[in-house]
């Protein structure tokens, strides 16, 4: 290069290409390594020209600014990034030495993108679980994948019936939904993602050959495709079909593996979204039977119901009652209430046993002890450890009032609610049911004038604590003295006074099931039968 270079020189042996400038800008001296690295570098002549345009700016931001300004820069040489590190010579030459970076800028390049995946993943995640609703789930993987991963993409579900549903999005645009009634063999890999097993890689798929169904009318060129499979929890939970259009770059393996990873979160969530909803209709299609109907007038008889679960988040649970309107005209309506030892949904499988086996023994409900002896004995050989107490009443209009039979199997002992506000305690008592191998019970006979009402109820009314002080039972004396307060009511109206009551006194606190049940003989003359042939039933 330099025949003026010193030979001795530090730079002249030194391991890095070192550039040697002045002031002007002018070259003084390069190392052999630096000849190699950059061939135009002639001594004598302009910097600019000679190096990257990087370089001949740094030299010049280097000069003016003086020691402190441009110490190090970058910038690529040919294929290679390079740094350039500056010291400033007492005659105001300038020495540059420059060091091979590509493989650090490579490995930080690489840590930027794992950090910016890594987020995108996490961020994706939190989205995908934030809703157990399947088609949010598919909105969002659609959505995420056409804002990240391609320039649109299609999330196909299994066939439901004849069709596909299907969620199509575009850049910056919001996710659209179909259902296509289209074939998806004949689209390569599609049919083998949406059936999951065996697990199929992710395929890319020659654009000719798509569908014009798969390719979104305003999309235009199709440059690359890639199909890649939602993986579910046991069950495939569909596809999801990326598109690029034609002059970005096609999808490399590495994309394909980061698709994957997306693919499996957002399958996950869609799995777990799909089996919300199956397990959420079979739990509404198991408890419609154990909710509560209406209550009306059966054969001349006033039937009125409420409950409160234990738990504000569960609707069923260990208190019941239910009522069986009579078979023909002048028969006996059959009326039962019980309670189940526990609370929640176990309690509440104990409670449909019970109902199932009293739907059984209707045609012996006139046989009160009789039937008490039957459930205690399938109680008593059935797996669960559970009780239960019951009160059965068996209510015929006669004239212009209501003949009752009660029998209570260790329940709560009957109300009778007179015209003028006196209280009544039933007569009727018995031993639990599924304790003990005989349940014995005695039956009492009760007459309901107009006016008068039958309170059943269970004991989450009377033991249920609060009060000012909190902690203080509602007890039976002031439930007495609340219905003595309802003289004179409708049935329903009673029923609601009883639940607010009992809402006021517990407030946010702990509480049993509550379950209570009216029968009155209505004031009014005027009698009509509603569903008076049809069974009815109440249960909570």
């Amino acid at each position: 290069m330099s025949a003026d270079a010193p030979a001795d020189a530090v730079w002249t042996s030194a391991p890095y290409p070192v550039v040697i400038v002045d002031r002007t800008g002018t070259v003084r001296h390069a190392n052999p390594q630096a000849g190699s690295l950059l061939p135009a570098l002639r001594s004598g002549a302009p910097l600019a020209g000679s190096v990257p345009a990087w370089l001949s700016d740094g030299h010049a931001h280097r000069v003016m600014g003086g020691s402190h300004a441009g110490d190090m820069m970058s910038g690529p040489v040919g294929e290679r990034t390079y740094e350039a590190h500056s010291s400033l010579q007492d005659d105001g030459d300038v020495v540059w030495w420059l060091v091979d970076d590509t493989d650090h800028q490579l490995a930080r390049e690489a840590l930027r993108m794992e950090r910016e995946r890594t987020a995108f993943l996490t961020e994706a995640s939190n989205m995908l679980l934030s809703s157990l609703n399947l088609e949010r789930c598919m909105d969002v993987t659609a959505q995420l994948a056409a804002e990240y991963l391609a320039d649109a993409a299609l999330v196909i579900a299994p066939r439901t019936g004849r069709v596909l549903p299907v969620v199509l999005c575009l850049t910056g645009e919001a996710p659209q939904r179909f259902t296509w009634n289209v074939d998806p063999e004949d689209v390569p890999g599609l049919g083998e993602a949406l059936q999951g097993f065996p697990p199929v890689p992710s395929q890319w798929i020659d654009p000719a050959s798509a569908p014009s169904w798969l390719v979104p009318d305003s999309f235009g060129p199709v440059g690359s495709i890639v199909i890649t499979p939602l993986p579910g929890h046991g069950v495939p939970a569909g596809a999801l079909v990326l598109l690029r259009r034609s002059g970005e770059a096609a999808f490399s393996a590495d994309e394909e593996v980061f698709a994957r990873l997306f693919a499996a979160r957002a399958g996950a969530a869609m799995s777990a979204a799909r089996l919300y909803a199956e397990q959420s209709s079979l739990a509404q299609t198991l408890m419609r039977d154990l909710l509560p109907p209406v209550l009306h007038r059966v054969s001349g008889v006033e039937f009125a119901g409420g409950y409160r679960a234990a738990k504000d988040q569960e609707r069923v649970g260990g208190d019941f009652y239910d009522v069986h309107p009579a078979a023909a005209e002048g028969e006996e309506s059959f009326a039962v209430l019980g309670d189940v030892c526990g609370k929640g949904l176990e309690a509440a499988v104990l409670t449909g046993k019970i109902r199932n086996t009293l739907q059984a023994l209707l045609p012996m409900a006139d046989d009160h002890q009789r039937v008490i002896d039957l459930l205690n004995s399938a109680l008593l050989n059935a797996q669960a450890t559970r009780f239960a107490t019951l009160i059965m009443a068996s209510a015929v209009r006669e004239g212009s009032g209501v003949r009752l039979r009660v029998t209570s199997a260790g329940h709560e002992p009957a109300l009778i609610v007179r015209g003028d506000g006196t209280v009544e305690e039933g007569r009727s008592r018995g031993t639990l049911v599924g304790v003990l191998p005989a349940a014995r019970a005695s039956t009492a006979q009760e007459t309901l004038q107009p006016g008068d009402f039958c309170v059943l109820f269970t004991d989450g009314f009377t033991e249920a604590k609060g009060g000012p002080l909190g902690g203080e039972l509602f007890g039976q004396a002031r439930l007495k003295r609340a219905l003595a307060q309802c003289a004179g009511m409708p049935a329903e109206a009673v029923v609601e006074h009883m639940l607010m009551l009992a809402d006021q006194w517990v407030g946010p606190d702990v509480h049993d099931d509550m379950a209570v049940m009216i029968i009155s003989a209505p004031r009014s003359t005027h009698l009509s039968a509603v569903d008076g042939h049809t069974r009815g039933r109440f249960t909570a």
